[in-house]
């Protein structure tokens, strides 16, 4: 599958020096976890985000003087776009805006009269900045709740058709719109039905999935289901943990997807069986630790680890290199071809001089 080929193609936006929807890469997102006043601690952790691959960090903006953070992560030299997540108060918006954030999320309908809009609107447009809308379950407005009786998914895109219309009001279309909701299922059905009605980006997530492997089921089905369709255009996976645990997990969703350029190392291995010789499980843990120790993780190529010579060949055919197991040994293969034995001690090491050999590094 050629991921754009099934891609909905949505109006296209910068943010800083990203771009979102059209045919560019999906953006991987988070945000911050650390007190927003405490200027050294968000930047640090914006720097952290950025070593790991994200590509749009969100700081929460709850008062004006947490707006200055941006000043000091553009003095740390942080390249990273920098998105202001503001709720109700409209001065800290224009505030933001005055002082270069490159992405303002707050929802219109929350701020005010018109011209509290109007003016956050004229703000960004005059300095390209976009809009973000964010529409959650546990807060949509009074009006809608009253009227469908719960935040189902036809609730949840009315709300955010409604906000939509109150920046269009006023001429502003660089917009970009999210639809969380806990529950998996409103979360899918919330954005298939917005994504059939509006033509803006469409920034996926899964809100309060909570921690570990729970968190990331819910996430992976949720993004994963919409990306399927050809459906997203940046994705947070929000989880309650490190944010730099977030970005990883949002790369292996575009792993389990095979999106191309954007899933990095792929690896694959059995489940083992009986018939496994060599111990499977510690090794794929190992050579995941070394690949990333390398700075290999992010290299667009197939890896197998396969348990037995009887199966593992030619089920890992479509590898660029891969092992299969035997006693005490393992055969190297390329493609499904066969190219020697090495002692099983040696699989790690050989497996990471293959992958700078196939990349050039």
């Amino acid at each position: 599958m050629i991921y754009n080929d099934i891609r909905r193609k949505a109006k296209e936006l910068s943010v800083g020096a990203v771009k979102i929807g059209g045919n560019n890469p999906i953006a991987i997102q988070s945000m911050t976890n650390t007190d927003p006043h405490d200027t050294k601690a968000v930047v640090s952790q914006i720097c952290a985000l950025e070593a790991a691959g994200c590509d749009i960090v969100r700081i929460t903006v709850p008062t004006l003087e947490a707006a200055e953070a941006i000043l000091a992560i553009r003095k740390a030299g942080v390249r990273l776009p920098v998105v202001a997540d503001i709720h109700f108060d409209y001065r800290i918006a224009l505030r933001c805006a005055e002082l270069g954030f490159d992405k303002i999320r707050i929802n219109p309908g929350n701020i005010g009269d018109d011209e509290r809009v109007r003016a956050v609107a004229n703000a960004c447009r005059e300095r390209k900045i976009p809009i973000r809308i964010g529409v959650n379950s546990g807060s949509l407005e009074k009006h809608i709740l009253e009227k469908y009786g719960a935040p189902v998914p036809e609730a949840l895109c009315e709300s955010a058709r409604y906000h939509i219309s109150l920046l269009e009001r006023f001429d502003f279309t660089d917009i970009a719109v999210s639809i969380k909701a806990s529950t998996v299922p409103d979360m899918i059905a919330a954005n298939r039905l917005l994504a059939a009605s509006c033509a803006y980006p469409l920034h996926l997530g899964v809100t309060e999935a909570g921690g570990g492997d729970r968190a990331l089921v819910k996430s992976a089905i949720g993004i994963g289901a919409l990306l399927a369709d050809g459906i997203g255009d940046t994705i947070r996976v929000s989880l309650t943990d490190d944010p730099v645990a977030e970005v990883s997990a949002a790369k292996q969703i575009f792993q389990a997807l095979g999106i191309a350029g954007q899933c990095g190392l792929d690896i694959v291995s059995c489940p083992t069986c009986g018939r496994t010789k060599i111990d499977l499980i510690p090794l794929v843990k190992q050579f995941e630790k070394a690949a990333r120790e390398e700075g290999l993780d992010k290299l667009p190529l197939k890896v197998a680890l396969m348990g037995c010579i009887v199966n593992g060949p030619g089920e890992a055919r479509e590898a660029d290199i891969g092992i299969a197991g035997g006693v005490g040994e393992a055969v190297l293969f390329r493609h499904g071809e066969i190219l020697a034995k090495i002692p099983e001690e040696k699989i790690i090491e050989t497996l990471i001089a293959e992958l700078k050999k196939i990349a050039g590094v």
